[in-house]
Formats: structure tokens, sequence, C-alpha cells
């Protein structure tokens, strides 16, 4: 049986989940971008994103778009640092913070979301292959967007991340991307 005190656990991990919704990627106002998206608009199309290359990979969707899901929202606490930044700073590893988030929660639900985490750090399982992908991708994709935008310093971002993907489905899309108009969908 659940205690009433780790249900308010869980809640007060679901209201420091929002702050995701509020907190902008940093990474992109070092291109210039000025009102860039938030952690959770990110994460959101990132989970998409993976469920779609997992299904082009033969590997498990749901599992891919899970990991997904929680591979930034340990930033509540230790924000987006930019790459850049991390020649400077030493964060506590996202495991670590994720421990503590969800401390308070569940026993099930903090394991859940413990197990989630590792193994997306580990990223040694295919889902964590091609959830990394995913984060990857989506960021080329929202380069992409923001060049459209004007946003012309964006250059960096699409090639680093299309170098760091390894998944020959995620290659494939980053290939499409650079041919694709950002409005074809309307027709």
């Amino acid at each position: 049986m659940t205690s009433d005190d780790e249900v308010a656990g869980a809640v007060r991990y679901l209201f420091e989940l929002g702050m995701l919704k509020r907190a902008k990627r940093t990474g992109w106002w070092i291109a210039g971008v000025k009102d860039s998206e938030t952690i959770a608009e990110h994460s959101f199309r990132t989970a998409i994103l993976g469920s779609m290359l997992a299904a082009m990979e033969g590997v498990d969707a749901a599992r891919t778009g899970l990991l997904c899901l929680y591979h930034d929202t340990q930033e509540t606490r230790i924000g987006d640092i930019p790459r850049i930044g991390r020649r400077y700073l030493t964060a506590a590893d996202n495991e670590s913070v994720t421990a503590d988030q969800v401390v308070a929660a569940p026993a099930a639900v903090s394991q859940m979301i413990m197990s989630v985490v590792a193994e997306y750090e580990r990223g040694e399982s295919p889902e964590a292959i091609v959830a990394r992908d995913a984060d990857k991708l989506e960021c080329l994709i929202q380069a992409v967007e923001y060049r459209h935008q004007g946003c012309a310093d964006v250059q960096r971002w699409i090639d680093s991340s299309r170098a760091s993907l390894t998944t020959a489905s995620a290659k494939r899309i980053a290939d499409t991307v650079e041919t694709v108009g950002i409005l074809d969908w309307l027709r």
C-alpha cells in the first residue's frame, strides 16, 4: 500500500517537472536564438522521434520513447548546461540527481524512473542508443527550424548533431531534413 507521504512525494516530483515547461534550452542563446524552445518542448519531440526511430530500427518503441521522456528531467536541478559550460563545471551525474528527485515517491515509481535514467545514461541497450540518436536528431531539426526563422549561426549545431548519430535510420532522417521544406507538411 502506498502511503500518503509517498503520494505527496510523487506529486512534488510532478510539480518539479513542471519547471521543464518554463526552462529554456540555453545553448541556443549562443547561436543568437532569442526565444529558444523549452526543455519540455525538446523532450516531447525527442520522445516522438525516439519512438519513430525505434520502429525503423526494429527495437522497442515504447521503451525508447520512455527513455527519451526522462533523459533531461534532471535539468530542473542542474539546469541546461551548454556544451562549452561543461568544460568549467562539474555537475552531479544524472542518476544521482534522479535519485534525489524521486526519493520520496512510492518505491515502484522511484525504481522505474531510476531504471529508465540508468539505462539511458549507460547508453548500451538498443533502445538507449536509439534514444541518444533521437536527442541529437531533435537538436538538428530544431537548428534547421531556427535557421529558417533567420538565425544564421546554427550550422555548428547541425554539423555536431549529425556527426554524433549512430543508427542508419537517424542518419537517413538527418539527410532528409536538409531536403524537405519545414512547411512541406502543409501540402
